[in-house]
């Protein structure tokens, strides 16, 4: 699992395992909390496209899914 704390999320960089559509690099562009600072609100931008995904940043712990980092 990936050591990661919400407040440390934004503007880090993710390498998707399972590729899907040539998009394999992204980072995380904005992250929201509520009022007891749980996050409400992730988007990761793809850096092929500039597309952003709305996802729940606890799937970024999981290695089987998100590496931290470009590889």
């Amino acid at each position: 699992m990936n050591p990661l704390h919400p407040k440390k999320l934004l503007h880090s960089k993710w390498t998707k395992v399972n590729v899907t559509e040539k998009l394999k690099h992204f980072s995380v562009t904005k992250v929201s909390f509520d009022e007891q600072q749980n996050v409400i609100e992730c988007l990761i931008r793809a850096e092929l496209n500039g597309q952003e995904f709305a996802i729940n940043w606890r799937e970024l712990k999981q290695t089987s899914l998100w590496l931290q980092g470009w590889k």
